[in-house]
């Protein structure tokens, strides 16, 4: 399966992600849903902020160049919101599962379709 696959089969054809992408620790886009642009500085600042979530509670997460509200984090899970449209990202071995939901998806929809996704992710060494 292609990186791409798993954004529009795993993430987006579920109908609890609207918008997707998988990265790079550094940032560079590996596959993304076609409605979203996030930058590679944009990705590269999410994946520092799994370390140095000081980083996320003072600017927040910003994707496509809209910022959003950090809500929580752990070592492998970002979470942040704007208004109706939240964030999930989980950090793998290798690479950061990035997923935007808009309202009425439910937040622990997301999380578990994202999740899921980042375990295998996990499992296979990515």
């Amino acid at each position: 399966m292609s990186w791409q696959d798993y954004v529009d089969n795993q993430l987006v054809a579920t109908g609890c992600v609207t918008r997707a992408a998988i990265s790079g620790h550094d940032g560079s886009v590996w596959a993304k849903s076609a409605n979203f642009e996030p930058s590679k500085d944009e990705l590269a600042k999410l994946s520092n902020g799994f370390e140095k979530r000081d980083l996320l509670t003072a600017s927040g997460v910003t994707l496509s160049g809209t910022r959003h509200i950090y809500v929580s984090g752990t070592d492998n899970v970002i979470r942040a919101k704007l208004g109706k449209v939240g964030v999930h990202c989980m950090k793998t071995t290798q690479a950061i599962v990035v997923a935007l939901y808009d309202d009425p998806i439910q937040p622990q929809q997301a999380a578990s379709v994202v999740e899921k996704l980042g375990e295998y992710l996990i499992s296979t060494g990515y």
